[in-house]
């Protein structure tokens, strides 16, 4: 990080000014990235992140410290927002609501970029129709031990049922370790028709590639397969749009890609310093994703085919809570990612003799959303050990309250 403030910069974006502060402050060390890089490469592929974000509400997903620290989500607008930056109300299936921003021209992008953004955050709906999504989101989420050509494979088997029940699949990179691939629908199904099609295409992926995809939600029964994410389609979530840039060192951009380049691209091809020039010279793979809107009267008529999922089976204590099918002990529930790795390597030192039989989808680190930010839970799987030698649970390697120091009116 820069050692001091810097005078802030005003920017005249398409007639609207926007105020950068400490606009050369050094927000990825790597590549020397400053916010005002950031907010340069977001004004060189503005067409293409509006494409993906314009016109929704949004979360604002802020990174005050840098990329090493922790984001918080921000749902609501800030009060003292600009003119061009729009607003709309969502409600949510808690019974809370939150009036969201929602961006439309590239001021829009430059400002949220200034509050701390790096990636946006949009939710698959219009700021004109909150109820009815306009977008079907599948995210290729691989387990430990995936590589890419997998996550390659199975895209492609998606994009094979989408096509089947009339749907045209557009492929990004996450940004991350996967794969995105979104299809427009007509706005005219609710969120849990979309969720209950998105569920269903995900079945039918496994279906025809079982062992390489699959379907189940709870991520100890996955193996080391691909997640089909359906749930990603739900009310409250939102993911990262093209062209957003992710909190990677080396300032990666999920990239919209042609399905010719999806065999050959790697993800690390495409980052802040890389995505603006193939945006001049070859423009927007996802021009045309507006006009190819599909309906999901296919994958709601697979779902009546193929019947409801299976579904978990329920602790018999009255708790109402899920009972796992495998063999699960909780290590650690912390603050940040760094304090759960060095959590499980606690662990790992006192069960030396567990290490080596476990494969890399045993270890089970989740990214946990609490009410404004993320905190980590460490699971392990002991599947793969035999029976007799299983650790039962043990108090765990660090406890971390999500809720010390908070209060609330009736809490105990």
């Amino acid at each position: 990080m820069s050692p001091s403030k810097t005078p802030a910069e005003i920017l005249d974006v398409d007639g609207a000014e926007v105020r950068i502060s400490n606009p050369d402050k050094v927000v990825f060390p790597e590549p020397g990235l400053t916010k005002m890089d950031l907010v340069r490469y977001y004004l060189a592929v503005a067409d293409g992140a509006l494409r993906g974000a314009g016109g929704r509400p949004m979360v604002l997903k802020r990174f005050p410290k840098g990329i090493d620290a922790e984001p918080f989500f921000q749902k609501r607008v800030p009060e003292n927002h600009p003119e061009f930056i729009d607003t709309a109300t969502l409600h949510y299936s808690s019974g809370t609501s939150a009036e969201e921003t929602v961006i439309r021209d590239a001021a829009g992008l430059a400002w949220v970029v200034n509050l701390g953004c790096l990636d946006l955050n949009p939710h698959p709906v219009r700021a004109e129709d909150l109820e009815h999504p306009d977008e079907l989101r599948v995210d290729l989420d691989p387990m430990p031990g995936v590589d890419w050509s997998q996550i390659v494979d199975t895209a492609y088997v998606a994009r094979e049922v989408m096509a089947d029940v009339g749907l045209v699949g557009w492929p990004k990179t996450s940004g991350s370790r996967g794969l995105h691939i979104l299809a427009r629908i007509s706005p005219q199904w609710s969120f849990r028709d979309v969720r209950l099609a998105a569920e269903t295409l995900a079945r039918e992926v496994e279906n025809r590639a079982p062992g390489l995809a699959t379907a189940r939600w709870w991520k100890e029964e996955r193996g080391e397969s691909v997640f089909v994410d359906f749930n990603q389609n739900a009310k409250d979530r939102t993911v990262a749009s093209a062209y957003s840039i992710r909190s990677l060192p080396d300032a990666r951009v999920s990239t919209p890609l042609s399905w010719e380049e999806v065999r050959t691209a790697q993800p690390e091809q495409f980052t802040a310093l890389t995505v603006p020039v193939r945006f001049a010279e070859s423009g927007d793979p996802h021009a045309g994703i507006d006009d190819a809107a599909g309906s999901l009267d296919g994958l709601l008529a697979l779902a009546t085919e193929l019947g409801p999922a299976e579904k978990a089976p329920r602790a018999g204590d009255g708790s109402g809570r899920r009972m796992s099918s495998m063999p699960l002990i909780e290590v650690a529930r912390t603050k940040t990612k760094p304090e759960a790795l060095a959590a499980l390597e606690q662990w790992k030192a006192g069960h030396s003799d567990l290490t080596s039989a476990l494969r890399p989808a045993d270890v089970l680190i989740d990214g946990m959303r609490g009410s404004s930010s993320l905190w980590y839970r460490v699971r392990i799987n002991l599947q793969h050990i035999p029976e007799e030698h299983r650790p039962a649970q043990e108090a765990l390697v660090a406890n971390y309250d999500l809720w010390a120091g908070k209060d609330w009116p009736g809490r105990p």
